[in-house]
């Protein structure tokens, strides 16, 4: 990584400023902007996240902005009602008041004198999420996005369901955003108000996992922010990025295919985190191609973008399994648009044998239920640190030999896919509440089992996932379940496995009864998107190599302790447990004073053989203040678990100022699983 510090302009930081909205509320903003924006108006680009500025994403806004700023933008990051030093209460995500805000914020943005009147987003996760929502609502001022690691379609392609079943990164990602409502603001910022703010903050605070959970179907609250309602909604040009090893890659060829405007489309090897910053390698010169697509949509500069092909993507070699993967092998790729006219579906036979060119005779196989099916999968995105987490798919041989497993014959070619792979299966099960994973994987001659993409599908949901019903018991029905998009070349020699299971734990939270499931071959098929070779590929622009601004300065008070994971197996009681914490240390901004530090920890665990022995349970420790001054102190707990009938939530919140408790609240609910 490159860090740069000479830039064409002389740019300015203003750490803290006031946007005024209608209704007296104002929100918090840092931003950044050449010294002679005021005589030469200049465009804006804004971030809008409720992930705190001032601390949670600030040493990586120090490396991103200023290099914006210094090749002629000003680069402006908000915080969301509720968040940071913000005024107001984050009640959800997505709702329509975070919208409204943003829509005064872009009007507030392109009318101050140093602001050309255009105005560009950029958003990664939820600021991903909003810039699409936002475009959606098509503000006069708003000239082009870029959306990195988001989703159009909120039931579908987010942490909470995943072909109508409850992923438990819902559970994650509720308690962690639980836990982040209640942080306080900065009293250098806001003044005397900030315990008044903070108390608020506590007071109003509620578990969302249960609102969550409370909507299972994809129904109106998930329709909400899902732009995929209405593509023609979006009025702006859409720059969509994504990474394999992140959770939200899917809605890349989804936005390409069904947005109206120009729109270009990048999908790298990355986890969550900007391209420039990620793993696994090889990282991009991430923020040049920002400035590419600024400068042509804002400034109107020919940079070429917009001639070279639509989409984009790191084609993957085969490379041993691993949790942890530093960089993969493998070459960019692209196509002039898409969907593809060059891309062939491929369908082969599921056989007895395994996949075949031709249907043999029909064979029912039956596999009993086995509840720790998906020990090798235990992350349902790598987030893209550097810090050695291990959070990519193991070796899958673990899994495969208590799933239906169908390999193909050793290839006797190479073979390439670019899209989504399908199975089609002819089923049956013993239990009216079931689901069904498909993992698709790479063989090599040695065994190893490496996991290319894996879809889900609840077996009470019709095609819509807003209706549910349960099973007949023993009735043959024909599903189809679209795995995640992949790009991914199997080499000579390897196989093509389809593993089949009713389990998928610890990313999924198993059916209230063990299931027992038949896959009748030679009626079943597995459809891959093949993708002959392109000659042109060896012709594309490399990109430029990575490089930022120079980092925040801080002092560290106490050492990270990174990621750890570790599986234990209780061999008495039969129960699996994957245990994770994320200690990222005590920090001290220089500038500032501030100091922060955050430590989550995380338990799944279940017994083999006893669905309801599921359980979920985490604890967070949040801590901000300034040395002999302020001492300010989060702590949170939440356990899930469920009956046949209802999850059950248990929620506990406390906060201490100076070693003195300030607030302490406990919640108890009960939600019905309605077809999950």
């Amino acid at each position: 990584m490159k860090t740069r510090t000479e830039f064409p302009h002389r740019a300015r930081e203003v750490e803290h400023a006031w946007v005024p909205l209608s209704d007296g509320t104002k929100l918090s903003a840092r931003y950044w902007l050449p010294e002679d924006a005021a005589e030469n108006p200049v465009p804006a680009i804004l971030e809008y996240y409720p992930y705190r500025k001032r601390d949670h994403t600030r040493v990586r806004d120090e490396t991103m902005h200023p290099y914006f700023a210094g090749h002629g933008y000003c680069a402006f990051r908000v915080d969301l009602r509720g968040s940071g030093e913000s005024d107001g209460i984050l009640h959800d995500e997505y709702l329509a008041q975070e919208q409204d805000d943003a829509l005064e914020v872009i009007a507030w943005i392109a009318a101050q004198p140093w602001c050309s009147g255009k105005v560009g987003m950029i958003g990664k996760s939820w600021a991903g999420f909003n810039t699409l929502q936002i475009a959606a609502r098509a503000p006069q001022a708003l000239a082009c996005i870029v959306t990195v690691y988001s989703t159009d379609d909120r039931y579908a392609d987010d942490v909470h369901y995943m072909g109508g079943c409850l992923l438990t990164h819902n559970v994650d990602w509720g308690f962690r955003m639980f836990c982040r409502n209640g942080q306080p603001p900065d009293p250098d910022l806001v003044g005397p108000r900030w315990k008044e703010m903070w108390l608020a903050r506590l007071e109003e605070n509620r578990p969302w996992l249960t609102r969550w959970l409370e909507h299972p179907r994809r129904d109106a609250y998930w329709k909400h922010g899902s732009v995929c309602e209405d593509f023609a909604a979006i009025k702006c040009p859409v720059y969509a990025v994504g990474g394999w090893g992140d959770g939200y890659s899917n809605a890349v060829p989804r936005l390409l295919a069904g947005l109206q405007v120009p729109c270009k489309g990048l999908i790298g090897p990355w986890g969550h985190q900007y391209a420039h910053r990620a793993s696994p390698g090889p990282r991009i010169g991430f923020l040049q191609e920002c400035l590419r697509w600024w400068d042509h949509w804002l400034k109107g500069i020919d940079t070429g973008i917009m001639e070279e092909p639509a989409y984009r993507v790191w084609m993957q070699d085969t490379v041993e399994p691993s949790s942890v993967q530093e960089e993969l092998p493998g070459r960019w790729v692209a196509e002039d648009r898409w969907p593809s006219p060059r891309i062939e579906t491929r369908e082969f036979a599921i056989n007895p044998d395994g996949p075949g060119d031709t249907a043999k005779a029909e064979a029912a196989f039956t596999l009993e239920p086995c509840q720790t099916v998906g020990q090798a999968s235990p992350f349902w995105m790598n987030k893209g640190t550097s810090d050695g987490a291990p959070e990519d798919p193991e070796d899958q041989r673990v899994d495969d030999a208590r799933s239906f497993s169908f390999d193909t014959p050793p290839l006797k070619e190479d073979l390439e896919i670019l899209g989504a792979p399908v199975v089609v299966l002819e089923v049956s099960v013993d239990r009216p509440v079931a689901f069904v994973c498909v993992r698709l994987c790479d063989v090599a001659p040695g065994g190893a089992s490496t996991r290319i993409s894996y879809g889900l599908l609840n077996l009470t949901h019709d095609a819509t996932h807003e209706r549910v019903e349960p099973v007949t018991p023993g009735e043959r029905k024909r599903i189809q379940v679209r795995l995640n998009d992949a790009a991914y070349r199997f080499p000579a020699g390897h196989r093509i496995r389809v593993a089949c299971s009713t389990s998928f734990w610890p990313l999924v939270w198993p059916s209230p009864s063990p299931v027992t499931l038949t896959v009748h071959t030679g009626a079943s098929q597995l459809r891959l998107p093949v993708r002959p070779p392109r000659s042109e590929d060896a012709d594309l622009r490399s990109f430029a190599p990575a490089e930022q601004s120079p980092a925040l300065p801080t002092t560290e008070l106490r050492p990270p302790a990174g990621r750890t994971a570790t599986v234990l197996r209780d061999l008495g009681q039969g129960r699996i447990t994957v245990h994770d914490v994320r200690d990222t240390g005590r920090v001290r901004i220089d500038a500032s004073g501030w100091e922060y530090s955050s430590i989550v920890e995380t338990e799944r665990s279940i017994v083999e053989g006893d669905p309801l022995s599921a359980r979920v349970w985490m604890r967070c420790e949040l801590a901000f203040g300034r040395h002999g001054d302020l001492d300010l102190c989060i702590e949170g707990s939440t356990a899930m678990t469920s009956t046949e009938d209802h999850f059950h939530l248990e929620t506990r919140m406390s906060a201490y100022e100076n070693g003195r408790p300030v607030f302490a609240r406990s919640w108890l609910d009960k939600i019905p699983r309605d077809g999950i």
